[in-house]
């Protein structure tokens, strides 16, 4: 977005809701059930500018009564979106925003759309035997997962702010609700087209494709078959967000079809997890028994995704065309992981071995548990490369010889490398941040919001934002995390 573009108060917001004028049936239309002593906890001044408000102009605290559903908030036509998608490899047909709202879609002055959704907002048609709210806990966590993907450079939602309150539910224990305001371009997931596919509704599919296409993916109008076009699109956004994922340790743990953007974003965060160490078997998500969504396991999941993706668009698209499409899913998968792990490793060339070097780094970490994160950023400081930088690097692994055995296959690489080592540092810094989001670092905040300190939170949130530079007073999160950490326990309910 153009900073210099006129920023507005919340009341002044350009509210232009295509999806509220689409058929009646695809939502129900619900004013959000306003939580008890609803207060801020968070505010983040970079998704305001996004969406047009001028964080030096907005008092955060005057948000609370508009998305709380004390004031009505001019412009916004709260709904709930019925979608359905298949959880753990089953179809469930009775899905849909439970505990959320759409409230409408804002242009800021650059002609830029924006969805604001409020994700706790009571009890839809669609929350089955849920109560329609969202913890704290919950919350928390899915506003830090936003910043930290931000910060990574890895398309995601993100948060505008988080409100908390004095009313309590039944979660582990009596938890405080909350809710949190999600921005993002588009809330449609491939459940929304399963919807469609398997109630035979097939002339509203057509219509919900062709507003994607009119919305998200114009481009896709000239080509021979704009759905085929609409599908490769998503497919080349869905296998980069995949390789990021796994180039940055990250666990979605709950990777259902209705939790997969169209847009190939980073999607409604549960009990996600950045690993610590290395470890293709982790499974993030302790419901997951069979660890369906184990680490290692993630491109062929979001692959399976794109097959029920593309199924649902069979009454659009030959069905050989789909096919054909996602047998060349892994390839691009493969292309942008190589990509950013070159970036990773500081190798601006392009060489045949490389994905057998960054193989055979995976392996080494996961028989090692080894921290990729801490090892990525080590090898970034390396000053100039050698054997007289590995110490540091050695350090890291119970076993240094297989390790220093890679290093010198690196340095090998290195050494044919043409840019000099000041310009390849600064691609590496680019790439390899100081500190990641660890679980045990949510937890210490999450303890400090539940009675009554936020100020913890926000500053972990300034330190994910911009999670290359030293942050000194906040340093400590860029040690080994501590021994407790491996004793957190996260379900769907995180």
């Amino acid at each position: 977005m153009d900073m210099k573009a006129r920023s507005v108060g919340l009341e002044q917001l350009n509210f232009d809701n295509t999806y509220a004028r689409l058929p009646e049936r695809w939502y129900q239309r619900r004013e959000p059930t306003p939580l008890k002593g609803a207060h801020l906890a968070g505010f983040n001044p970079q998704v305001a500018a996004i969406i047009g408000l001028d964080p030096c102009e907005v008092d955060p605290r005057e948000l609370v009564p508009f998305f709380n559903g004390e004031k009505e908030l001019p412009g916004a036509e709260p709904l709930a979106m019925k979608y359905t998608g298949h959880q753990f490899g089953f179809y469930n047909p009775d899905l849909g925003d439970g505990r959320g709202l759409l409230l409408g879609e804002v242009v800021n002055e650059s002609g830029e759309r924006f969805d604001v959704h409020v994700k706790g907002a009571g009890r839809t048609a669609f929350s089955r035997f849920g109560d329609g709210r969202a913890v704290l806990r919950s919350s928390i966590r899915e506003y830090l997962a936003g910043e930290a993907m931000a910060g990574l450079g890895i398309p995601t939602t993100r948060a505008l702010c988080l409100i908390a309150s004095e009313q309590f539910t039944q979660r582990n224990g009596m938890e405080p609700c909350a809710l949190l305001v999600r921005v993002t371009p588009c809330h449609i997931r491939f459940g929304h087209f399963e919807y469609f596919f398997y109630t035979r509704q097939y002339d509203e599919l057509k219509q919900l494709a062709d507003y994607c296409i009119e919305r998200f993916y114009p481009g896709c109008k000239t080509a021979e078959n704009p759905y085929l076009a609409m599908f490769l699109e998503v497919q080349e956004r869905t296998a980069e967000l995949v390789a990021l994922w796994q180039c940055y340790g990250f666990v979605h743990g709950v990777l259902n079809t209705d939790n997969m953007s169209i847009l190939g974003e980073t999607f409604d965060y549960g009990p996600y997890t950045f690993l610590d160490g290395y470890d293709p078997s982790h499974v993030a998500n302790k419901n997951d028994h069979e660890a369906r969504y184990a680490f290692g396991k993630q491109p062929e999941i979001v692959l399976w995704n794109m097959s029920a993706f593309a199924q649902a668009l069979v009454p659009l698209v030959p069905q050989k065309d789909l096919e054909q499409a996602l047998t060349k899913f892994m390839a691009r998968y493969r292309f942008h992981e190589l990509k950013r792990m070159r970036a990773r490793l500081g190798l601006q060339r392009e060489e045949e071995g490389d994905a057998e070097l960054i193989a055979g780094l995976k392996k080494l970490a996961a028989a090692q548990d080894l921290d990729l994160g801490r090892f990525f950023y080590r090898l970034s400081e390396m000053d100039g490369g050698g054997a007289a930088d590995w110490e540091g690097l050695l350090a890291l692994v119970c076993n240094p010889v297989d390790l220093e055995a890679w290093l010198t296959l690196y340095q090998q690489r290195l050494d044919r490398e043409v840019a000099s080592f000041p310009i390849r540092q600064a691609q590496m810094k680019a790439v390899n941040p100081r500190y990641v989001l660890r679980n045990y670092m949510a937890e210490e905040v999450i303890r400090e919001a539940h009675a009554g300190d936020y100020k913890p939170l926000n500053e972990l949130v300034g330190l994910l934002r911009d999670p290359s530079r030293v942050h000194p007073e906040l340093d400590r999160y860029h040690d080994e995390p501590p021994e407790w950490a491996a004793a957190i326990c996260l379900t769907c309910s995180s």
